[in-house]
């Protein structure tokens, strides 16, 4: 598998920069039959667009998807689906001043290490602006998904520690910040908004949940669905922890607690996050993605510059003062992938399953 790619048999591979004329994705492995509705594209790409909200960065981009190969007549052909989007908005000469320099935090320092090249224009590669074109292609994978009636969910569950009290995720479709509580809403945003006014940012976490999964997805013991899931999810820029079902309280229970029962009616309970022995148990897959504080900060820090001096500055641009509020519908797409890849991958587990497609009789 490339290092620009991701998934086995429904795959997407994605391309472009921050500052660069364009990024995409190509998408490979769509069964052929699908119908694509490139409205409900161009909606996934509008929820998690720059510059809508105060609570975004400014970046204005439109973020409109064109589709370039793969479809006949609206429909899915089996060929690689290829996206562009198109950069509109880059102001590369707000990053002059760190042309020689490393933002702390950031990915300049690792990337300059491993490649000796510096694109100094926004992080370049390593910009959270390539996963646009990751929600380009999960929204291809909930098509699919939508085919088999499963469902992928996500919100915002905390903001600089103030966490939700419930989970409602058609509220979070609503909300500015993707909130999955209208009651903690308001105190999440101003926790946003001090960071913002204070030059400073804040980190938050991601409830993403995947509903009407079938039970024995996931290819034991090296392809495990959890492990791919948290691949997934810590491949996302600033994600810095994952936590699946009851994650890291599990570590803190008696068997006796954390076990889930089984009755003749299911399992009474999810503590296991809808995932045992690396296998979907048929229960819904529940995960937290932990995002680290924006790195972009508007104040007076230290590092050095390519030569290794010592160096103060204060950064420019525009920037999102939590990045978890957008990282919400790229976690959500993420997780949509990794299901369509195993859904797929699934399906030769069984001779059963091999003769339904190829059936003898006919």
């Amino acid at each position: 598998m490339a290092q620009n790619s991701f998934g086995y048999r429904f795959s997407f591979t994605t391309f472009g920069e921050s500052h660069g004329r364009a990024i995409g994705c190509v998408v490979d492995g769509v069964p052929a039959g699908i119908k694509i509705e490139e409205e409900f594209i161009q909606s996934e790409m509008d929820r998690r667009r720059p510059g809508k909200s105060r609570f975004a960065t400014s970046r204005d981009e439109g973020d409109r998807v064109e589709i370039l190969s793969g479809l006949f007549e609206g429909v899915s052909t089996g060929t690689p689906i290829a996206m562009v989007i198109f950069n509109q908005n880059q102001k590369s000469r707000d990053y002059s001043n760190i042309k020689d320099i490393f933002r702390p935090a950031h990915a300049d320092f690792t990337y300059f290490k491993k490649y000796g090249i510096r694109d100094y224009r926004g992080g370049g590669r390593s910009s959270a602006r390539e996963t646009a074109a990751r929600v380009a292609a999960g929204a291809i994978a909930k098509l699919m998904l939508k085919e088999l009636e499963i469902e992928v969910l996500s919100g915002v569950f905390s903001i600089g520690g103030v966490e939700v009290k419930s989970l409602d995720f058609e509220y979070a479709k609503k909300s500015e910040i993707f909130s999955l509580d209208r009651d903690v809403e308001k105190k999440q945003k101003s926790v946003v908004l001090d960071a913002k006014n204070a030059h400073d940012s804040v980190g938050g976490v991601v409830f993403v949940k995947a509903k009407k999964v079938p039970s024995g997805l996931g290819e034991p013991i090296y392809h495990k669905l959890d492990a791919v899931i948290a691949e997934a999810m810590m491949g996302i820029n600033g994600v810095k922890a994952v936590e699946i079902g009851e994650g890291f309280n599990s570590s803190n229970l008696k068997g006796s607690q954390n076990n889930d029962e089984i009755d003749s009616n299911g399992f009474l309970s999810n503590n296991c996050g809808g995932i045992l022995g690396g296998i979907s148990s048929g229960e819904d897959i529940d995960v937290k993605v932990y995002f680290k504080p924006t790195p972009s900060i508007f104040k007076e820090q230290k590092t050095i510059d390519k030569d290794g001096n010592e160096q103060t500055f204060f950064l420019k641009g525009r920037h999102d003062p939590c990045i978890a509020i957008r990282g919400s519908i790229v976690a959500e797409s993420m997780m949509a992938l990794v299901l369509a890849d195993m859904l797929l991958l699934n399906m030769g587990a069984k001779m059963d399953n091999v003769k339904k497609v190829y059936d003898l009789s006919s």
